[in-house]
Formats: C-alpha cells, structure tokens, sequence
C-alpha cells in the first residue's frame, strides 16, 4: 500500500506537486486516516459479526487556494474501501432530495433512510468545502452526522472555515452549535497555514478578461479550465427557493458557465447569491454586447457581478468588447458605470487574495 507521505514525495519529485511545507505538516493526518481504514475488521464477541473499528476523521480548514482539496483527492484516491466524494453543496442536494422521495412514501423521520443508505454503501464520506449558510441545512446535517458517526462512517472534509465559525451569525444559530461540538469531537481539526496561494500560483500569469471573443480567446479559457478541472468536472445544480440553477462544469470550488446558462435564464439575487456562495472561481464566456435590445440579461448581469464582487470571487471571462463598452445605448447605462468599474478591478490579479479564510 502506498503511503500519503510516499504519494506526495513522488508527486513532488515529478513535478505534479510543488513542495509546501505547510501542506506536508499536514501528511501525517492524512496518513493515520489512511491506515486505520486499512485495518482489518475486529470481531468481538463469539456470536457477533467482524466489524471494522470506528476511524475519527479530519476537517481540513484554511484559506483559499493553500491545498486543501488537493491533499484529500490524494488520501481518497489511496483509500481502498467503500467511499463517496462530493462537493458539500451537490451533497446537500441530493441528501434534500432523498428525503423528499422518503415523505412522498410516508417515512416520519425522513433523514433515516438517508442515513441508512449512506451507511449501507460507504465507509469514507470526503467533502469538498464544507458551508452552511440555510437555516434548513444546518438543521439536517447535525442529526444525519450522527447517525453517520454513530455507524462508523468516517468523515473527511475541506472548509475556509474553522468549526466554530460554521454558520456563523445564522439564523437560530443556537440550535447549530451542538452540531459543531460533534465535529470537534469526531473529526481531527487541522489548519492549513499556508502563505502560498497555490490556485492565485495558477492564474498568475494569465489574463482574466478576453476580448473580442475569437477562437484564439476560446482556446485560453479552455485551456484555464482544463488547469484547473482536468477531466473531472461535472454540473453543479443549486437548489434556491425551488429553482434550479445550473453550473454546467464545476469542480473543487471552480465553475464554467455561458452567459446565456446564468444571464438568459429567469434568475434573480436570491439565485447569484446562491453561486456566489458556492464557487471560488467562475469563468464565464460569451457576454454580449448589451443594449436595450437584451435590456433584462444585462440587469441580471448587473446582479451577478455584484454578487461575485461582493463575495470576492474571481471571474475569467470572455466579451464582446471591453467593460467601459459592453453597454452604450439604453437604459441602465449610467449604472452599468460601475459594474464595468466593477470587472476592471477584478481583473487585478491581486483580485481574491483578500478573501477571508
């Protein structure tokens, strides 16, 4: 069996890596994770089946771009046992819309099956950028994690956040807090301190706003997206007040979208805010020029980038034609000023790094 610390030197010594010694005072957590799943099952008692023994996981937190996901795709790519990785976000989804499928069939307790099945299936769940930010989240997962702890399932998860942080300022946060002593006690809580930004590393050199859209333009964000996603990405769905709203490629926190999927759609704040919570960076391609004549996408555009602003996202795009000319004629034009301010500034390739951890 391949260790983490061996995986990561060899991923070092042949270039796919670049050595952090922050992200190595982190192996060793990662290798106990790995090893202790290794372990064969224990039986105790004449009469009672061999069972695995419970494996305490590891939430992983710090700030954007140090590593994070990176070094828990290694241990899950070395762990050999029943295992699930998702993004926290796809994970809630799915997790609302089973429990859907359970009221439909008259289930009281809708959260059990769920449980039941996640149990049933893996012994490793792994969690990319683990959030809460609805109120009706934050109530499911303190009682499904645990059950899940509670079955022996082993939780490994990435955050910018540290625990205690979690739905911070929250409705009802009260009701939360038990769920974060839960985490303290059954999850190792490591912090990557890193002072280099690994994903800012990755975009520094490049450019950030195409235009005209040519196929030399294309090929650049492609190519960016390639960097970034490899063969991995799949569509993220966001569920926001019933809607769904669409990121056709996404992965480890960077998304893909047209500006048809996110501003040719009947999307509101309520929907950008949605992804702006959930990605870290987006590349947009094709905006048009804007005018009266498409006057309710440019407003949407409006709301997005100032969604994304807000939130310190970085934005890749490509455009018809630079900020300060997207719009010229029609109403609106005098407030597109600053949402062209707006894309100028977030062109910088300082532009995220002020996020918090």
């Amino acid at each position: 069996m391949t260790g983490i610390i061996d995986a990561y030197r060899t991923g070092v010594a042949e270039g796919r890596l670049k050595p952090d010694p922050a992200q190595e005072a982190i192996l060793d957590a990662l290798e106990r994770v790995q090893s202790e799943l290794a372990q064969p099952p224990v039986k105790k008692g004449f009469f009672r089946r061999a069972a695995h023994p419970p494996v305490r996981g590891l939430y992983l937190w710090g700030g954007v771009g140090r590593g994070k996901s990176m070094l828990m795709d290694l241990l899950y790519s070395l762990v050999v046992v029943p295992k699930r990785r998702e993004h926290f976000h796809a994970f809630m989804q799915w997790v609302h819309s089973e429990m859907a499928k359970a009221r439909a069939q008259g289930v009281d307790d809708a959260i059990a099956p769920v449980a039941d099945a996640l149990v049933k299936d893996v012994r490793l769940l792994a969690f990319d950028e683990m959030q809460i930010s609805d109120i009706t989240d934050a109530m499911i997962v303190g009682r499904l994690f645990e059950k899940l702890f509670e079955a022996g399932v082993t939780v490994v998860t990435t955050s910018n956040r540290v625990p205690d942080d979690l739905y911070k300022n929250g409705l009802n946060r009260q009701l939360f807090l038990p769920f974060i002593d839960l985490i303290k006690d059954q999850l190792e809580v490591r912090e990557l301190i890193s002072e280099t930004d690994h994903r800012q590393g990755r975009l520094h050199d490049e450019k950030r706003y195409f235009t005209p859209i040519t196929p030399e333009a294309r090929a650049s964000i492609r190519a960016i997206w390639t960097d970034f996603a490899g063969d991995n990405a799949h569509p993220l769905v966001l569920k926001v007040k019933g809607r769904d709203v669409t990121l056709p490629g996404f992965w480890n926190g960077v998304a893909r979208a047209s500006f048809f999927d996110l501003c040719g759609r009947m999307l509101g704040p309520a929907d950008y805010l949605a992804v702006a919570d959930a990605v870290r960076v987006l590349i947009l391609e094709d905006i048009p020029a804007l005018s009266r004549n498409n006057f309710n996408e440019a407003k949407r555009f409006v709301t997005l980038i100032d969604a994304l602003y807000e939130a310190k996202v970085e934005l890749i795009c490509s455009a018809a034609s630079e900020p300060e000319t997207l719009y010229l004629e029609g109403e609106g034009v005098f407030e597109f000023e600053r949402t062209a301010s707006r894309l100028r500034e977030m062109q910088d390739k300082t532009w995220g790094k002020q996020v918090e951890a």
